[in-house]
């Protein structure tokens, strides 16, 4: 099982790495826009990253290619809430094919997915880290060969707790 704690930092068997948090830090999530970290225990669905910029991620868990026309929706009124999205779109929404690299990897965490609930919060990732771990509106980021080595070590049903 993964470890984050409020501290900053993130645990998995012998290594232990730096994380950057929500502004608001790890507690129960009240709603979209909260940068709460959300606490509890979660599984890494899905890693999406930019082909362009990383040329191999080693990891069981299901890998997509991040192309231009990808989002992750955020409207807490649409059908589509904390899915990705097919851009350009009306909806309100995070662009997956950033120009700065913290979503050259992105994992997405099994939170408010199935049933997602309306304005209970989406886009909770673990991504690549800003410089110096700023904080996140509510992921967790960790330096670029950090998550590149975290993702080769765990599996498919890995959990992760965030307490």
């Amino acid at each position: 099982m993964i470890i984050v704690k409020n501290n900053g930092y993130l645990e998995y068997k012998n290594f232990k790495f730096r994380c950057a948090l929500g502004k608001s830090g790890i507690k129960t999530k009240i709603k979209e826009g909260d940068n709460i970290t959300p606490k509890g225990t979660y599984k890494i669905l899905n890693i999406y990253y930019r082909k362009d910029r990383i040329k191999k991620i080693k990891s069981s868990i299901k890998k997509i290619k991040i192309n231009k026309n990808m989002g992750w929706c955020d409207d807490t009124q649409s059908k589509h809430y904390n899915k990705q999205i097919k851009l350009p779109s009306e909806l309100s929404h995070e662009i997956l094919y950033r120009k700065d690299n913290i979503y050259d990897i992105v994992c997405v965490i099994n939170y408010n997915i199935n049933p997602t609930l309306k304005n209970k919060g989406s886009a909770i990732f673990l991504h690549i880290a800003k410089k110096k771990y700023q904080k996140t509106k509510g992921c967790i980021a960790l330096k670029k060969n950090h998550l590149i080595t975290l993702l080769s070590l765990i599996k498919k049903n890995t959990k992760i707790k965030i307490s």
